[in-house]
């Protein structure tokens, strides 16, 4: 009998290296000199009992160096003396007792296969060797949370070995790693773009099978079912906790409860898609659970589709976000004047800080996209080419029962945005059909 032999494998196809050294390069050429940058993955959350969550591997790791497995460490010395200590990776030492109880974990071989890094070390090998490099340089970069919406409550593997690293080498200069990588991250290679492109691919797949299935009756969660279906059969899944919501429910900006039966004559909001290789795409697309839209349900649409296709337009090269979504509030405030929804007086008298609109439109025109569904970039920074962002203008109406979002995701070039959603169905007259044919 032959032996069962554990190999090396992912959800995704292998990326090819090129791009963690390219980033990784990057980087260094951003760091002061004689300073080490150190990236630690994420936890493994424990829930209760002896239950934890899945690992959700580090986009900071990942991205310098395509490794997605627990525990591992990365140590980056441009200028260190010894050429093969510039760049580190450390990692759990696979045995016998894993195999049997985690299942398979990096060979050396194959993490320098994933990440292109040739000095890859167990573990064990981290104090001695950290000991070594920390007398050598003359600076630290340690990585934290900075996204300007975080809420950390749970205290990360990167703040405590900041805390520990700070303990033991007091005299040392520290820097922030995450300004950095927030300035290399918010710009997509063409490699990175790829990946993006597969993840919306997924999702537009998973969008027409939704678009065979609903109708009155079904319910939010078998909705849930049929995309998570779609996107692990073509090797993605969930970039983020699904919304799926008909009627009022759509009114409520993050309803992830999805426990409703949707009816006849509803508007079903679907804010769900599936990320590849850790890469997320977010599309919102809103259908009428009958398969046909009525004269009020598609004027609405119709006024947040021209803010949509407006606001692509104009993410250009140079743009300031804030200016950005100023303009897309104009754009509503007239569509809301034209369906009813405001008057011409609301306007009038409107706080410039807090305009009319926001009764009916209440959050933002779109986010920097990628590793994170909600990507890392600096608010300082204007657009720039190949920033990958989200467009998502939305009405929400509570007194009328329903609510329209639309979102596609665009790459923002010199030669104009791309939408990289630009087949999937939009159109409300193509959504009828679909949904009817």
């Amino acid at each position: 009998m032959n032996a069962f032999v554990f190999t090396f494998s992912m959800r995704h196809k292998q990326i090819k290296n090129k791009l963690f050294k390219q980033n990784r390069t990057r980087l260094a050429e951003l760091m002061e000199g004689g300073a080490l940058a150190i990236v630690n993955a994420n936890d493994v959350l424990p829930i209760s009992a002896d239950a934890v969550l899945p690992m959700q591997p580090s986009p900071d790791l990942f991205y310098l160096s395509g490794i997605e497995q627990e525990e591992s460490v990365l140590l980056l010395f441009p200028d260190a003396i010894d050429p093969k200590n510039r760049e580190i990776l450390f990692l759990r030492q696979p045995s016998e007792h894993l195999k049997i109880w985690e299942g398979y974990k990096h060979s050396k071989e194959d993490a320098t296969k994933i990440s292109g890094i040739e000095n890859v070390k167990w573990l064990s090998d981290l104090p001695g060797q950290l000991h070594l490099l920390m007398c050598e340089c003359d600076s630290v970069y340690l990585n934290s949370n900075e996204h300007n919406r975080a809420v950390v409550e749970v205290e990360t593997r990167d703040m405590r070995f900041a805390r520990q690293c700070q303990r033991q080498y007091p005299l040392h200069q520290y820097r922030r790693l995450a300004p950095l990588l927030h300035r290399l991250r918010s710009v997509k290679s063409k490699d990175e773009q790829d990946l993006l492109r597969k993840a919306v691919e997924i999702t537009e797949k998973g969008f027409r099978r939704i678009l065979q299935f609903v109708k009155p009756g079904v319910t939010e969660y078998e909705v849930e079912a049929e995309l998570i279906h779609e996107y692990t059969r073509n090797r993605g899944k969930f970039a983020y906790n699904p919304i799926v919501a008909s009627g009022v429910n759509a009114c409520t900006l993050h309803y992830v409860q999805n426990d409703q039966t949707c009816r006849k004559g509803q508007m079903l909001l679907l804010d769900v898609a599936s990320s590849y290789a850790n890469y997320s795409a977010d599309l919102t697309r809103t259908i009428p659970v009958s398969g046909k839209f009525t004269r009020r349900q598609k004027a609405v649409y119709k006024a947040v589709l021209r803010i949509l296709r407006a606001s692509i337009e104009g993410a250009t090269i140079g743009k300031k976000h804030s200016d950005w979504q100023k303009e897309a509030q104009a754009m509503m405030t007239d569509e809301l004047l034209a369906l009813g929804l405001l008057k011409p007086k609301d306007v009038k008298k409107q706080d410039p800080d807090n305009p009319a609109c926001r009764k009916y439109y209440m959050h933002g025109l779109g986010h920097p996209l990628g590793l994170d569904v909600h990507d890392v970039a600096r608010a300082q920074d204007t657009f720039d080419e190949g920033w990958c962002l989200t467009v998502e203008p939305g009405i929400y109406i509570p007194e009328e029962g329903f609510a329209v979002r639309l979102e596609d995701d665009i790459i923002v070039t010199k030669d104009g945005p791309v939408n990289l959603m630009e087949t999937t169905p939009i159109e409300p007259d193509e959504i009828e059909e679909l949904m009817n044919s």
